[in-house]
C-alpha cells in the first residue's frame, strides 16, 4: 500500500508497529479537487491539501471533493481552460452588446400637469420595455438607475452587461 511518500514495506522495515503506522498515515496530507466551494478550504475547482480523515469522512461522501488522481488533475486543467474560454467569449459578446447599447438613444414620454409637474416617472421597467422595442433584451437588474426620472431632459444611464463591461444608455425624456 502506498500513502504519499510512505509505503507499508518502508514502515515495516523501520520496525514501526501497526499503531505507529496508522498515526503516520493520519499525519500525511492528501490532495483533493474541490467540486463546490468549501469554507476555509477554497473555491470550486481548486486543489486543496487536506488530512485524509477530512477527505474520507466529510468532503468525498458529501460530494464536495474528489481525490486528486493524475486523471482528475488533467480533467481539472481541461475544465479551467474551458471555463476561461467561455468567460472570454462572454466578455466579447458583452462588449458587442455595449456597442449596440451605446449607439442607441431611447426616447420616452412623460406626462406633465399644471405648472410642468410630472405625473409619474420613468422607471427601470420603462427603460427595459423601450429597449425591447428597439430589439435589445436586457434584464432590469442590469440597468443601474438610482432613482426614477421625474423631469424632462437628457440622461446617461449605466447598464452593466457583464461584471467587467458597463455601457451607457442615452435616455431622452420628452413631454407627452
Amino acid at each position: 500500500l502506498e500513502f504519499g511518500a510512505w509505503s507499508l514495506e518502508l514502515v515495516c522495515d523501520l520496525g514501526f508497529g501497526i499503531w505507529n503506522f496508522i498515526s503516520i498515515v493520519q499525519e500525511i496530507a492528501m490532495d483533493v479537487i474541490l467540486l463546490k466551494e468549501v469554507e476555509r478550504l477554497g473555491a470550486e475547482g481548486t486543489l486543496a491539501h487536506v488530512k485524509p480523515g477530512l477527505a474520507r469522512n466529510f468532503l468525498i461522501p458529501r460530494g464536495l471533493a474528489v481525490q486528486a488522481t493524475p486523471q482528475q488533475r488533467q480533467a481539472l486543467e481541461e475544465r479551467k481552460r474551458q471555463r476561461s474560454q467561455k468567460a472570454e467569449r462572454a466578455k466579447t459578446e458583452a462588449q458587442a452588446l455595449r456597442q449596440k447599447i451605446e449607439s442607441l438613444a431611447v426616447t420616452l414620454k412623460l406626462s406633465l400637469g399644471d405648472e410642468e409637474k410630472a405625473f409619474g416617472s420613468v422607471t427601470v421597467h420603462d427603460l427595459v420595455a423601450a429597449m425591447k422595442r428597439d430589439g435589445l433584451e436586457i434584464e432590469k437588474h442590469a440597468i443601474q438607475l438610482d432613482h426614477p426620472i421625474k423631469a424632462l431632459g437628457s440622461y446617461q444611464v449605466p447598464v452593466r452587461v457583464h461584471p467587467e463591461v458597463t455601457a451607457t444608455l442615452k435616455v431622452l425624456v420628452v413631454k407627452a
